[in-house]
């Protein structure tokens, strides 16, 4: 009787080591997995649950239905926020990807230096997000601050850029569009990949700088450019550091993105389940800009090839 069973051991060892070396890859991702479904995928679908709920941090569930959703549709100040973020999104990100494409344009040129200059303008992408260059913004902005000193050296008297709610959204919409260093490292990239061939046929045919530019480059990146725009529509969306640091929402909630107000109930208030309501409503938002997005693509997106789309 012992003879099968050692046998029987040795098949079962090696089956399962037959099953290991087969599914090395999945051994391999497993710890990136087990993280992403605990940290990711419960969060976000326990947040769906709690947004039809009543939920607050430390009372727990009280009420299960849709008085979330109501109180987002009925209440000024959240109605408000969303107004705002969307306001903030629209001016930042087509400045940001318009200051990016010009810069990268001009660093494509073979300059003396220019790997100096194309490694200052990446910088502020490293720093911009960071507290402290938040809280230098501030200083730089605040009512004595660096520019109000400079326009006074002018004979300008300076805003009180912080204070007033027609100059603060412009303050953080800037300290944004400053940060454009990594869509302009993607533009560079690109501008990298068009043919001189195609700018020494048009200049043969008699095509100036400007009409080669949106003739040819513009064209040729498109693809480049719905890539930044997706990507950088999703970060302002979601901005949070600087307004957060530099006016708190202020002055008369010109400044309250929804991402902050989402902080607010959560941290402050505790109110997870309408939290949890704005987050989703966020999502959605999101979502609907971006499935725009790639709609509108097959319109003004040109790829290299017919099935690239």
């Amino acid at each position: 009787m012992k003879q099968p069973a050692a046998q029987s051991t040795t098949a079962e060892r090696r089956s399962f080591k037959k099953i290991v070396k087969e599914n090395k890859g999945f051994f391999f991702i497993l710890p990136w997995l087990i993280g992403f479904l605990i940290f990711k995928v419960y969060p976000f679908g326990s947040s769906l649950v709690y947004s039809f709920t009543d939920y607050h941090l430390f009372d727990g569930v009280s009420k299960v239905g849709l008085m979330n959703y109501d109180e987002i549709i009925h209440t000024k100040k959240i109605v408000k926020a969303f107004v705002v973020t969307m306001k903030y999104a629209f001016m930042t990100v087509p400045l940001k990807l318009v200051f990016a494409l010009f810069i990268a344009y001009i660093l494509n040129f073979k300059l003396k230096g220019v790997n100096l200059f194309r490694t200052a303008y990446y910088i502020p992408s490293i720093l911009g997000g960071s507290i402290a260059i938040a809280v230098l913004w501030k200083a730089v902005f605040k009512d004595d601050g660096i520019i109000n000193m400079l326009l006074s050296y002018m004979g300008i008297e300076g805003p009180n850029w912080l204070a007033s709610p027609s100059h603060a959204l412009f303050v953080i919409c800037l300290l944004r569009v400053w940060q454009f260093g990594s869509a302009m490292v993607i533009f560079l990239a690109a501008l990298k990949g068009v043919s001189e061939d195609l700018y020494e046929a048009a200049a043969i045919d008699g095509a100036g700088k400007w009409r080669q530019f949106f003739s040819i480059t513009v064209p040729l990146i498109t693809p480049v450019i719905f890539y930044n725009l997706v990507t950088q529509l999703c970060q302002a969306f979601q901005e949070f550091n600087g307004p957060f640091i530099i006016t708190q929402g202020g002055p008369r909630n010109s400044t309250m993105l929804i991402s902050m107000l989402i902080y607010n109930n959560a941290f402050k208030s505790y109110e997870m389940g309408l939290a949890s309501a704005q987050a989703w409503l966020l999502f959605l938002i999101v979502m609907t800009f971006t499935g725009i997005a790639f709609f509108s693509q097959k319109h003004w997106v040109y790829y290299s090839d017919e099935d690239g789309r």
